[in-house]
Parts: structure tokens; sequence; C-alpha cells
């Protein structure tokens, strides 16, 4: 699938990728929030933009514990977890106003992860129709929002859980 990028893209995907390591883990470890996406930290878990959405909007649970499976996540981080889906759910229907949302994992690269090794629940708005033309015909997104914006909208909010 390809996407469709304004230029401010330009300067994401010539950023240096670390040789090694786990991009989350880099992430949680960043000091700079909106260089990492990170609209917000909890006590075992974060939540972060997916740099290649499939809608605006689109962001990820991710647990702080470095870990690939749901069995071998810290039952804190696991409840904790469900509470900020619950959160993104109220907060992406406040802002984004969807029909509604996706909400899963994908547990394993076979599974259709694209990162494998530590665990992250995917959370995005769907709205009727947002399957077009362009993704199906030329398997390209039009995304109308830059990450920016979202990141700015989504930090905005007051994140009770």
């Amino acid at each position: 699938m390809d996407y469709l990028w304004t230029p401010w893209r330009f300067q994401y995907v010539t950023k240096a990728v670390p040789a090694s390591g786990c991009v989350f883990c880099t992430a949680a470890g960043g000091s700079d929030d909106r260089e990492y996406l990170i609209v917000h930290r909890a006590t075992h878990n974060f939540i972060i933009l997916n740099r290649f959405p499939y809608t605006n909007g689109h962001v990820m649970v991710v647990p702080f514990q470095h870990v690939d499976t749901l069995q071998d996540l810290a039952e804190p981080a696991l409840v904790e977890m469900m509470r900020l889906a619950r959160e993104c759910e109220k907060h992406l229907r406040a802002i984004y106003r969807p029909d509604g949302l996706n909400i899963g994992m994908n547990l394993g690269q076979s599974a259709g992860a694209g990162i494998a090794n530590h665990l992250h629940m995917h959370i995005l708005p769907r709205w009727t129709g947002d399957t077009n033309f362009m993704s199906v015909t030329a398997e390209t997104r039009v995304l109308p929002e830059d990450l920016a914006a979202t990141w700015e909208k989504l930090t905005s909010v007051d994140w009770a859980a």
C-alpha cells in the first residue's frame, strides 16, 4: 500500500533508522514526545501515533514492558492497556466523529504485526466509505491531516486513565 504525503514527510523518511533496538522502546526512552509522536504517557503504557496511519487519528497503546505476547504482559499493564483503549475510543470519537472504530492487535509477523517483537494495540477511527477508489485501484491512502496536527489534537485532551 502506498501513501500520499506532503513535503513535511521528507524529514521523517530521511532520518537515520536505529541500527538495532525496538522502535517502541526507543520512543519510550526519548525525551521529545512530539518527535516520537507520543501523545500520552501513563504508568505502564503510552499512546503513540502510527507513523504510517491507515486513517487520521490512528493511535497505538504500547506497554513500556518489552514483550511480544499478552500472556507475558504484567497484569497491571494489561489492565491499564484496556483502560487506555477506552480513553482512546472516547477521545477519537469526540475529536474525529467517526462512524466506528477498529481496535485490535496483530500478534506475530504471520498475523500481520509490522513490529512483531513488541506488543501494541491499534485504535483507529473509521468512516462509512473511507475505503475509496484510491485505496482500491491505486493501493494509495489519502490522509487529509498531517501527523503534527493529529499530535496537537490528541495531546490537548485530558487523559484520565
